[in-house]
């Protein structure tokens, strides 16, 4: 039975939530829970059998429930409890949740949150796909999901639209099953994965990668028998006259993951028009005091140790709010994306501070250096969007400037 006296509720339980739980209960926090929709702790992580984990934060090479069953141990050994399969339906402006779940509905009213839900991918609709609506259209998470946990294989030759991580991943894992994977389609000129991803799920398995093409129709009536491709323009277009039919059974989805946010909306905090997520400053707080966001529900990230380390950073800002130790938010800079900058996160930093920075780039480059303002200058050897861009900036970094900042303009330059 979790107390109502609860001094922060995370709502995850992801890589992103455990962390963030964690760290709050070090903080010498008597009572955090994490609440979770789902039937266990770790989120999709035990879906993801793949290795490439915790690189950098164990300097190890883990599968994915590898990776989890760590943090879920240190969970549960801390003292952090759960509500499983629990739904929270609604987050108020004045902190209060709302649940749902077997036991009925009740209201917890925690000192402090941390949003983790995540994010979920794009679906077919999103994506404006003409077309029936046969069995065999399906993401690549579900996908991934019904082979690794199901032991289920959706199908015997496979269309792959969009080359994200997920997707790439997934043209490998049905290929070591035995399926055909016909080709990966990606409408930019680019792979949008990490470039291991690349070289390791298609290249060594010789899997055709279709650059600046995308699906223009779904043939089927009760179950998909083909796809047309085509070449797009520079305005993503489909190029008359470059058509071509691929026989397929399946189709997997692999084209961009969107932040679950509809919890974060209710409560009225206020969105980033570009990354789907809550606006948070450098403690991670959002809009909303006392609410709290880290993980893909603030952006979707690339690494699942970067989504570590920002659980953790709303966790340690929680609970210094919970007891009342919260620093004295001074003024805040706004960060702005200048040349070449899709994105920054946090958007507002206090000057003086050493915060890290995480954005992304619209355009691959090469030979280019990131600009904070006039405060900072990092030269990169190459840039790409799929890949996020990290910058760290120190206190005696902030001394460099004269007067007081109230914008930053962030940008990526060619070096001239």
């Amino acid at each position: 039975m979790v107390s109502h006296d609860i001094d922060v509720v995370v709502i995850g339980a992801g890589p992103a939530g455990l962390a963030a739980a964690i760290k709050a209960k070090e903080a010498g926090l008597d009572n955090v829970c994490i609440i979770e929709r789902g039937e266990h702790l770790g989120g999709l992580l035990d879906q993801c059998i793949h290795n490439g984990f915790g690189l950098v934060y164990f300097s190890e090479d883990l599968t994915g429930p590898e990776y989890g069953q760590r943090f879920i141990e240190k969970a549960n050994d801390s003292g952090v409890e759960s509500l499983l399969k629990s739904m929270v339906v609604k987050i108020f402006p004045d902190r209060r949740v709302a649940i749902s779940n077997e036991k009925g509905f009740t209201y917890l009213s925690p000192k402090a949150i941390v949003l983790a839900m995540g994010c979920r991918e794009r679906s077919r609709e999103a994506l404006l796909i003409p077309g029936k609506r046969p069995a065999g259209v399906l993401t690549a998470g579900t996908a991934q999901r019904y082979v690794n946990v199901n032991g289920y294989i959706p199908g015997k030759e496979v269309v792959i639209l969009g080359s994200g991580d997920v997707g790439m991943i997934m043209a490998r894992r049905l290929t070591l099953e035995g399926v055909e994977v016909k080709a990966v389609v990606e409408i930019l000129p680019y792979v949008g994965g990490l470039i291991r991803n690349e070289v390791q799920c298609l290249h060594d398995f010789d899997i055709p990668i279709l650059l600046g093409h995308t699906i223009v129709e779904v043939h089927g009536s009760e179950r998909v028998e083909a796809v047309t491709i085509a070449k797009v323009d520079k305005e993503w277009k489909p190029i008359a006259g470059t058509e071509r039919t691929i026989e397929c059974d399946t189709l997997l989805m692999s084209a961009g993951l969107i932040p679950e946010n509809e919890l974060s909306r209710m409560a009225g905090v206020e969105l980033d028009s570009v990354t789907g997520g809550p606006v948070v400053d450098s403690s991670m707080e959002t809009s909303i005091s006392g609410i709290f966001a880290g993980g893909n529900v603030v952006h979707v990230n690339d690494l699942v140790d970067n989504v570590t380390w920002e659980g953790e950073a709303a966790g340690v800002s929680a609970a210094a709010f919970a007891v009342g130790k919260a620093p004295p938010r001074k003024s805040k800079v706004h960060l702005k994306a200048g040349e070449n900058i899709r994105y920054i996160v946090p958007q507002t930093v206090i000057a003086g501070e050493e915060v890290n920075l995480s954005m992304r780039v619209r355009e691959p480059a090469e030979k280019v250096r990131i600009k904070v303002g006039d405060i900072l200058t990092k030269g990169l050897r190459a840039v790409k969007p799929s890949e996020m861009v990290k910058v760290a900036i120190s206190s005696k970094e902030w001394e460099n400037p004269n007067g007081e900042i109230c914008e930053l303009v962030v940008s990526c330059e060619n070096r001239r």
